[in-house]
């Protein structure tokens, strides 16, 4: 097993990093769940609070609005040459960023009773608090764009992954970074060229700066991937194309932004071998 680097302390025996994680789980409204995921992530950094173990809710709560819906009922984007058009494809994209705090936040408490390093729990920590600020940036953009976040119904389908993923770190891994933000690396660009011919360089910027934080996620993603394949002997280019067939539900899709891929250190072998799709 990995080795650890502090003694642990009990559930409820004080406020620690895996109750901090359950609480911002446990925040329905999106304002409080950002401010939260600040406070937790600060206090961690500055080594106020200990690791602790804590048991992960089986889903995140979340506010009365937006509307959920099952995807196949989504309607499609409107053009991005109308406000409207701005304000659905932000709107989505808050809504994927809501769901990416609360998967950070996941990732830390449902494995906090593993034999994990500090080390894992400051990246996944950092992770969750650049979701937090992108959520944050998109939600402002909408309120200038005279939107707000649950105006639109929303996807339902997002907290599959961790649903599917919860029983195995190794699996969630390949899933989430090295899936659903790998794919994020390859669409985003896309969006940010589209953005600017719209005539919104504002949101084009937010999406950068957010395209430049995932591809750090991903890099924590493989990076602690490839440690605990280690630690379970097995070879990684084996083992995640093995794991994405089993635990997610489509496929991997083309085209690939295979340079953003390669700085986050994600080998091309990983998802040519995956399961593919048209």
């Amino acid at each position: 097993m990995l080795a650890t680097g502090w003694a642990r302390v009990g559930v409820g025996a004080i406020f620690n990093l895996a109750t901090g994680a359950v609480a911002v789980l446990s925040s329905a409204e999106p304002a409080h769940k950002v401010a939260l995921s600040r406070e937790v992530a600060a206090s961690w950094r500055r080594r106020e609070i200990a690791l602790g173990e804590a048991i992960a809710p089986a889903r995140p709560a979340r506010p009365r609005l937006p509307l959920l819906l099952p995807p196949r009922d989504m309607k499609r984007r409107r053009n991005l040459g109308s406000p409207a058009g701005r304000i659905a494809l932000i709107h989505a994209l808050a809504h994927i960023e809501l769901n990416a705090i609360d998967l950070g936040w996941d990732i830390v408490a449902r494995f906090s009773g593993d034999d994990l390093p500090p080390a894992f729990f400051d990246d996944w920590v950092g992770v969750a608090a650049e979701e937090a600020e992108h959520f944050a940036l998109l939600d402002a953009r909408l309120a200038a764009l005279g939107g707000a976040y649950g105006d639109l119904p929303a996807h339902d389908g997002l907290w599959d992954a961790a649903a599917n993923t919860a029983h195995d770190l190794l699996a969630r891994l390949a899933v989430v970074p090295l899936v659903l933000e790998a794919r994020g690396l390859d669409v985003t660009p896309e969006m940010m060229r589209r953005l600017k011919r719209a005539g919104d360089p504002e949101s084009a910027a937010i999406l950068d700066r957010i395209y430049r934080d995932e591809i750090g996620h991903v890099a924590v993603g493989a990076r602690w991937f490839a440690n605990l394949c280690q630690a379970r002997d097995l070879d990684p280019a084996s083992a995640f194309p093995d794991l994405v067939s089993r635990h997610f539900k489509g496929a991997l899709k083309p085209p690939f932004n295979h340079a953003a891929r390669s700085a986050a250190g994600m080998p091309e072998a990983f998802y040519r071998a995956a399961p593919a799709g048209v």
